[in-house]
């Protein structure tokens, strides 16, 4: 069984998760207390080489601001005016110094009729530099498995992607330093300043192709989602999709997205507006608690 390598240049930002299967992309942006995932704005939209693009990476350490603490989150997606899907995450400490997300996400209602989606997801990081370990998804649309499992190093990602209808995974690996998953992507972000109209400019690997996320801070303001009221940062995002020949190129299916995050110790994800090829589709949060102890 031979496996395919994809090379990057060094650096990147982040890396973020796209299901091929869903219409509702940023559900698993919302694992990461969704992600958010998405982060970025993207000043061009030409398709730019291997050699400029790796350059502009946002290259910081993490950031000192505090850690997330133990949590567990639902979310509301929206589309079209109705309630599409939800999810339930729950962020925690695990073994030998990392941090986990684990969590699971359904279309529920009209949006199930139509189209039955179900998502179980779990991501491990190191808990001292927000550096990803690895990854484990599956996805079952209209019957149709898919078992997706990532390992990440210093060196990129090793990936293998088993459908149902396969007797064997394909096995895929993709070069680049400093590459993040969504879960990390998130921990990474949110220990940054965050000042206002700063950009952070990642790579992210969320399932079997690699993305380049902008993300400006467009400012603060007061938001009001299901969970209650909150003093928020906003953050505009656009993505490009690094293609075969190590090219950015424009994402055909996602616009661009708007990202609130809690104005304060904790920078729970709150919300995400998405203009997609469907319309806008939405993320809210719907509850919140931490975990004792």
């Amino acid at each position: 069984m031979s496996r395919k390598r994809t090379p990057a240049s060094a650096g990147v930002r982040f890396a973020f998760p796209m299901s091929r299967l869903s219409p509702f992309p940023l559900t698993r942006s919302t694992w990461c207390a969704a992600l958010l995932t998405s982060l970025g704005i993207f000043g061009s939209q030409e398709t730019r080489a291997a050699s400029n693009w790796s350059s502009t990476l946002t290259r910081d350490p993490r950031g000192p601001f505090p850690e997330l603490r133990p949590a567990r989150a639902t979310y509301a997606y929206g589309w079209s005016g109705i309630t599409a899907a939800t999810s339930e995450v729950y962020f925690h400490r695990g073994d030998q110094q990392t941090f986990v997300l684990e969590g699971r996400g359904r279309t529920v209602g009209l949006a199930r009729v139509l189209w039955r989606f179900d998502l179980n997801y779990r991501a491990v990081a190191n808990a001292e530099t927000l550096r990803p370990l690895e990854t484990h998804q599956v996805e079952t649309a209209r019957g149709k498995r898919v078992e997706t499992n990532l390992k990440f190093s210093d060196e990129g990602v090793s990936g293998s992607r088993l459908e149902s209808n396969h007797a064997t995974p394909a096995l895929k690996d993709f070069t680049l330093e400093n590459l993040y998953d969504l879960h990390s992507a998130f921990l990474y972000l949110r220990s940054q300043p965050l000042r206002d109209r700063s950009v952070y400019r990642v790579a992210v690997y969320p399932a079997n192709s690699a993305y380049v996320a902008t993300l400006t801070v467009v400012g603060r303001e007061h938001v009001r989602v299901r969970a209650g009221n909150y003093n928020a940062i906003k953050l505009d995002l656009k993505l490009q999709r690094v293609n075969k020949k190590n090219e950015l190129e424009p994402h055909r299916k996602f616009k661009r997205a708007t990202i609130w995050l809690s104005d304060d110790n904790d920078r729970v994800l709150l919300r995400i507006e998405s203009q997609i090829f469907v319309g806008t589709v939405t993320a809210e949060l719907q509850s919140f608690r931490f975990e004792n102890g």
